[in-house]
């Protein structure tokens, strides 16, 4: 007899769309990120004399925001001032623009010669929504979601991705602000309280309770269970697949 197939959980009943950030929800490229980070950082911090740099600085100040204002917060936890500079500065110019260019040089490097594999219980939960009619759009802050995208080859299952570059172009202030999570939002044609957020950053997180969405799900790859829920996550799960209905759930409907 054929297992039944994956359908969304009850908790995600009356709920049209699912908007997903990128890294940490979907691929492990979180990872990538923070070696590509303290990479960075430790250098820096190192020949100025200040505090280490560490993982926690990751969470604390870089994780969900976008790359140049993580950038920014970084050098202010430290006292650091540095000129913004322009998008276009070389990845050797001490500017924030510059050192944002340095560290997307590493991860760039990284992933095209290592890839990425998504995690596969987001990636059943994906499949099991559009399977049951929902809609479901990608909300990144990073400037490289369509590469991870496709590195990860779930292209084709998002027909709406407002990444860094998206929100540059049309204006639209980076998370906590929720402006991208509404634009994917309004794309999809679904109003914000029939919409679920799903982030692993306390900015992202913070985003979603923002933007006065029908559901925020935190997805705790380190940031911590009890911070995404302080960030205003209305659940917390380890793996997106806690949110398919279990084989034997009789009481799990779909619209």
């Amino acid at each position: 007899m054929a297992p039944a197939p994956d359908r969304p959980a009850a908790v995600l009943d009356g709920l049209d769309a699912v908007l997903f950030d990128l890294d940490g929800v979907l691929t492990p490229t979180a990872v990538v990120h923070m070696h590509a980070w303290a990479r960075l950082f430790a250098p820096l911090l190192d020949a100025r004399g200040v505090e280490p740099y560490a993982d926690a600085d990751y969470f604390a100040h870089i994780d969900g925001k976008p790359r140049y204002d993580g950038v920014a917060s970084l050098l202010a936890s430290r006292g650091i001032e540095l000129p913004w500079g322009d998008p276009a500065d070389s990845p050797d110019t001490e500017t924030v623009c510059g050192l944002g260019n340095r560290k997307n040089a590493v991860f760039t490097q990284v992933l095209e010669t290592e890839g990425v594999t998504p995690y596969p219980g987001s990636v059943r939960l994906v499949d099991a929504l559009i399977a049951a009619g929902r809609k479901v759009a990608v909300v990144s802050s990073s400037r490289n979601a369509v590469p991870v995208l496709a590195a990860a080859g779930l292209t084709d299952r998002f027909p709406v991705v407002v990444d860094g570059l998206v929100a540059a172009a049309r204006g639209l202030r980076g998370k906590p602000d929720p402006a991208t999570y509404l634009d994917a939002a309004a794309q999809l044609g679904v109003p914000r309280e029939r919409a679920v957020v799903v982030e692993d950053a306390e900015s992202g997180v913070a985003s979603g309770r923002a933007g006065d969405f029908g559901l925020v799900v935190g997805v705790d790859r380190g940031a911590g269970a009890e911070v995404l829920m302080e960030q205003g996550a209305d659940l917390v799960v380890e793996d997106l697949a806690e949110l398919l209905a279990a084989p034997d759930d009789a009481e799990t409907t779909l619209p």
